[in-house]
């Protein structure tokens, strides 16, 4: 699947959790990507869940998950966006 297909997808039943995760979030549902991300309990979760807590406002919090996940914090100055694509990117590179 590629970056413009995960976009345009209406239904996220066939990703796995991370991947539904940010597409929750896509879809404005911050608190369902939340949860999946936190459910999955491994380092892409983890990686989510930062990127969650960074786009809500939590930088302290968002700093505490990128660390789990083993990623360097993105800076202030990157939009949502970018790192929603960056993730989804790598995330679907490792999955097909």
């Amino acid at each position: 699947m590629t970056l413009d297909e995960l976009k345009a997808l209406e239904d996220s039943s066939a990703l796995s959790p991370v991947l539904q995760a940010l597409w929750e979030d896509r879809c404005g549902n911050w608190d369902r990507a939340h949860t999946l991300a936190q459910a999955a309990d491994n380092r892409d979760g983890d990686w989510v869940h930062a990127y969650l807590h960074r786009k809500e406002g939590d930088v302290g919090n968002a700093g505490y998950w990128y660390a789990r996940a083993g990623r360097e914090p993105v800076g202030a100055g990157v939009p949502w966006e970018t790192e929603w694509d960056a993730i989804a990117t790598e995330l679907l590179t490792r999955e097909s």
